[in-house]
């Protein structure tokens, strides 16, 4: 049996031009099945009156016909074309015992129950639209066109056929045309609608800004970093789209039993109607009561359960920046209960800063002179720890002097003359503590020390604290960096599991080595080299902002802005939807055995019983789109 889900989605209005995120929803009349359900309503509203008033059956007859045929001609045609695939289709089955409703003169009974059961489709059509328009909205962020910067030239440019390099202006009261970072210029960037930060945010050189951004004030030049059709706001609206067409575990298994209910159920219609009328019963007893039961005994809540509440949670996930790759993903997601986190990329930005500036006594320099020394050297190169030194020496609004005969030596370092004396920056033969230091030599003597590390994101604690939090332990470190590096790490975000040094198979069975002892672990990382961990773990996370190609290809899920503390709100996220999906496993099975009891002990009058089923299914999906709100996604 497979009870009618509508797949209708929300037509596209022409956005309007407006500063703020516009809203997309359907209008209600826009849904085909709203208005067949319409008509059919209209039709039965009619219909009754002129039969309570009194009217000849000719005056109200033709427009109860009305109601069967436009409330039940789609659901008729969906249950023909799954008999024929030899499936039970719960919409054939209303339509067969609202004709036999019919058929004994029961005429109003009938279209009673093709009104309700069209309003019903129209309800879980409104709400399967109204689950995509939350996330196909963001489409309408991205603008249709951009201003591309050729030479002294501007062009006016679809997005669309924008490509990595491009250089875009961006003027005040514009939004930005793709994912890329800024080249000159600052402005204040309204990235709400792809970040949920509710103040705008400073944007600089080198900063990354996203499509569909706002930009505030002041112009901005953009190189564009990665193809339209690959930007956030369109990897969301994709992956959301393919794990809308994905069945969770739960689903599979209820769709696994479903034919054998329906043959069940089918059986006992038959009993319920054969027997009374063995006993002795007349037609229009028996007959009632079994198209009564056939209605109630009916999965179609059940069937529904379990979809609704994960779409709208993967839907608040792609929001929020969490691209969840399936429905399957978003349930294992809810089921971890150990983490274990990268160190480089996961719980540091992997990028290097300058964190102490040491001249050696004698050297005449004090700390300013000497980083100014080497970031005079270092300018030239592209090296992440020179830009570190170059970066940590414009914060101080030192100046940087120009740098002469620059070589530079893989694994050694560079060398320059800066103001006539030859500066050689190269990594130091004895290393300070858990620190990567460099050393820096003018005319052959060493002057001083430089020690960088790579940077803890601010966030790093609280997400391992609200993940110790939701899984009752804390997480485990598991890095191919030194085990200093890794204890300095450990120490600042709480952790004490820390198993260092290991190459991408230690990572894997570390993880193996967890679940052998009966945990299901969430393994987030970001390289290439913990890949395998993804895979091997009960659920994986990837940084997606540098996360590898083959990373996010192998995790159930993506953090688009690298923000960690995403992780434990999607895994709270996840095990609310699990909440919901039990919730309406038991709100589906004590409507349907409540309404079964009364209709065998009782009298369930035919009224009743479609109100109690067709209610109970639109209330389990209404309940599933619960997690559509934003608090849905903050912490309780």
């Amino acid at each position: 049996m497979v009870c009618r889900v509508s797949t209708t989605l929300a037509p596209a209005p022409v956005p309007a031009p407006a500063r703020t995120a516009p809203r997309r929803r359907t209008r209600v009349l826009a849904l085909p099945e709203a208005r067949w359900a319409m008509a059919a309503l209209l039709a039965f509203l009619s219909a009754l009156s002129l039969d309570l008033g009194g009217a000849p059956v000719w005056a109200y007859g033709p427009l109860y016909a009305v109601a069967y045929a436009a409330g039940g001609w789609e659901p008729a045609l969906e249950g023909l074309r799954a008999l024929r695939e030899k499936t039970l289709d719960v919409d054939l089955l209303m339509i067969v015992a609202a004709l036999g409703a019919a058929s004994i003169g029961q005429v109003l009974d009938g279209a009673l129950l093709i009104v309700i059961f069209a309003a019903s489709g129209a309800l879980e059509a409104l709400a399967t639209a109204r689950t995509a328009d939350s996330v196909r909205g963001l489409l309408d962020l991205a603008p249709t066109t951009a201003t591309r910067l050729t030479g002294d030239r501007e062009e006016t440019v679809p997005t669309a056929g924008l490509a990595v390099g491009d250089v875009l202006l961006v003027r005040p009261g514009e939004r930005i045309g793709a994912d890329g970072s800024v080249l000159d210029g600052a402005g204040e960037v309204d990235q709400a609608t792809i970040t949920g930060e509710s103040l705008p945010v400073l944007k600089r050189p080198g900063d990354d800004v996203f499509a569909g951004t706002l930009n505030g004030t002041g112009a901005l030049r953009v190189r564009v970093g990665r193809d339209p059709a690959d930007s956030v706001i369109a990897r969301i609206v994709t992956l959301v789209e393919e794990a809308s067409r994905t069945k969770a575990p739960t689903q599979l298994f209820i769709e696994k039993i479903e034919q054998r209910y329906a043959v069940g159920m089918v059986a006992a219609t038959l009993a319920v109607f054969g027997v009374p009328l063995a006993f002795g019963a007349g037609l229009t007893d028996a007959l009632p009561r079994a198209m009564t039961f056939m209605i109630v005994a009916s999965p179609c809540a059940v069937v529904l359960a379990t979809m609704p509440p994960l779409l709208s949670a993967i839907a608040n996930a792609g929001r929020h920046g969490v691209l969840v790759k399936s429905a399957v993903a978003m349930e294992r997601l809810g089921e971890i209960d150990t983490a274990a986190l990268d160190k480089t990329g996961t719980l540091t930005e992997g990028t290097p800063e300058v964190t102490a500036v040491r001249p050696l006594p004698g050297s005449g320099l004090d700390e300013n002179a000497l980083l100014a020394l080497a970031a005079a050297a270092e300018h030239p190169s592209e090296h992440p720890l020179a830009r570190a030194i170059v970066a940590a020496a414009r914060t101080r609004g030192l100046r940087i002097a120009p740098a002469e005969d620059f070589t530079a030596t893989p694994g050694r370092g560079v060398t320059a003359v800066v103001d006539g004396h030859e500066v050689r920056v190269g990594r130091a033969e004895t290393p300070e503590g858990a620190d990567t230091t460099v050393q820096v030599s003018r005319d052959g003597t060493p002057v001083g020390t430089l020690a960088l590390t790579d940077r803890l994101r601010v966030d790093a604690a609280p997400a391992a604290a609200a993940l110790t939090a939701l899984t009752g332990t804390a997480p485990a470190l598991l890095t191919g960096d030194n085990a200093a590096a890794a204890t300095r790490v450990a120490t600042a975000t709480g952790i004490t599991d820390v198993r260092a040094e290991l190459l991408p198979e230690g990572k894997v069975e570390a993880v193996r080595e967890l679940e052998r002892s009966g945990r299901r672990v969430l393994f987030v990382g970001d390289g290439v080299n913990d890949a395998p961990a993804l895979a091997a773990a009960h659920a994986g996370v990837a940084m997606g902002r540098a996360g590898s190609d083959l990373a996010l290809e192998t995790a159930d899920a993506v953090v688009v802005r690298d923000e960690l503390a995403a992780v434990p709100a999607v895994v709270r996220l996840s095990r609310r939807a699990r909440r919901l999906v039990l919730q309406n496993l038991v709100i589906a099975g004590v409507f349907i055995t409540v309404l079964v009891l009364w209709d065998l002990i009782g009298h369930l009058p035919l009224p009743i019983g479609v109100a109690g089923h067709e209610g109970s299914t639109v209330l389990v999906g209404l309940n599933g789109l619960r997690l559509l709100r934003e608090s849905a996604w903050r912490a309780e």
